[in-house]
C-alpha cells in the first residue's frame, strides 16, 4: 500500500459534499418556488400567477443552476487545488 493514499472510506473530500449540498438547496429552493400560488375558488383562474417572472424565469433558473453546482461537486478533484 503506497504511503500518500487516503483510505479513509470517503468517496469524496468535505469540500465536494458541503458544494453537494449547496446544489441540492438551491434545486431544492427553484423547486419550491414553482409550486404554490393556487387560487382558494377553484372557479377562478389566475394566468398572470400562472405565467409569473418567478415560475417561467427564476424557479427554472435556480434549478439548473443547481443542478450544475451538484455536477461541479462531483467533479470537483481537491487534491488538484491543493
Amino acid at each position: 500500500m503506497k504511503e500518500n493514499e487516503n483510505n479513509n472510506g470517503f468517496l469524496f473530500e468535505s469540500v465536494n459534499y458541503k458544494i453537494l449540498l449547496i446544489g441540492l438547496a438551491v434545486i431544492a429552493l427553484g423547486f419550491i418556488l414553482m409550486s404554490g400560488g393556487g387560487s382558494t375558488d377553484p372557479n377562478v383562474f389566475k394566468e398572470a400567477e400562472l405565467f409569473s417572472f418567478r415560475r417561467i424565469r427564476l424557479a427554472p433558473t435556480l434549478v439548473l443552476i443547481g443542478f450544475g453546482v451538484t455536477i461541479y461537486s462531483i467533479f470537483k478533484n481537491p487534491k488538484l487545488s491543493k
